[in-house]
């Protein structure tokens, strides 16, 4: 029955979205890369600040979530390259970073919000933070970014959910609050952000050629969507997370692989294919994993 509940009153307002936008881009010929640059640009900036400016997350539990979040990426990385011993370089390093950057976004954002309310969705911000900075830094080190690690930090200096972080973080530290008229409209572009980074998602997988399952492909995509909600549990008690944190914390663990994965898979000249179909895999499966994942959520410490 927990199971059932979650998948309709949990995942199935995520499908309705992301499957409008699958339709969306199965029937007609839309630019989703356009789309994307919406999301990643201004709603999602938009977003980090609205939410930073307002959360009520302690600092010291914002850090120990953010802190085992990091780690649990990146010893799911580690072992996705001990898994992968005997495959190509450029296969496993997909497989890797295909298993440490996770979609805490456009599906990790509304599934913690529609699973653990605003104190879970405050949570998950955090995480999603944290996520972005680590894509833009494991991902090109990963795939073999020609300007290593100085060439990932200036990628990641460009963009603007950085800096609305750093405004964000300065203005609560300063005590300083925005003016009411463009806090509202920061609030606006914030309030459009779930639905629009999921119809990008939707649209993407439904532009998605046929999936090939090579062994690569299943390893990620089992580790990234069956092993990491575990892992997750087991390094945020070792945190001393309980109740919401480590509910939000584990069902970060239950998410697909991120789309910016594949997007760096092909700026960096990586294995682009095993990256695409372990994005397209883990999304889908993902759907029933989160959903087993919100109804054990209650069983937790």
């Amino acid at each position: 029955m927990g199971l059932l509940v979650a998948l309709v009153n949990v995942i199935l307002p995520v499908i309705v979205v992301a499957g409008t936008g699958f339709a969306l881009g199965r029937f007609f010929t839309l630019d989703a890369a356009t789309i994307s640059k919406i999301a990643l640009y201004a709603l999602t900036p938009a977003l980090c600040l609205n939410v930073l400016l307002t959360t009520q997350v302690s600092g010291q539990t914002g850090v120990a979530v953010v802190g085992a979040y990091v780690l649990v990426c990146l010893l799911g990385a580690a072992i996705a390259g001990l898994l992968t011993p005997k495959v190509a370089a450029p296969t496993r390093r997909a497989v890797m970073a295909s298993v440490a950057i996770a979609n805490s976004g456009n599906m990790g954002l509304p599934i913690a919000l529609f699973a653990l309310g605003q104190a879970g969705f405050e949570q998950s911000v955090l995480m999603f933070i944290a996520s972005v900075v680590l894509g833009f830094i494991v991902g090109p080190l990963l795939f073999g970014a020609s300007g290593g690690l100085k060439g990932s930090l200036i990628g990641l200096l460009k963009l603007p959910t950085l800096w609305a972080i750093v405004v964000a973080l300065l203005m609560r530290l300063l005590g300083w609050q925005l003016p009411t008229g463009i806090m509202r409209g920061v609030e606006m572009l914030s309030n459009a952000a779930l639905p629009i980074v999921l119809l990008s998602l939707g649209i993407q997988l439904g532009a998605t050629k046929r999936v090939k399952l090579t062994r690569a492909v299943w390893t990620a995509t089992l580790i990234r969507v069956l092993g990491m909600p575990f892992l997750s549990l087991g390094i945020g008690l070792l945190f001393g997370l309980r109740g919401v944190p480590l509910q939000a914390l584990v069902l970060a663990g239950a998410m697909p692989t991120a789309v910016n994965a594949f997007l760096l898979a092909m700026e960096y000249k990586g294995d682009v294919r095993t990256t695409a179909d372990t994005v397209t895999m883990t999304t889908i499966l993902s759907l029933f994993s989160a959903a087993a994942v919100t109804a054990a959520l209650p069983l937790l410490p």
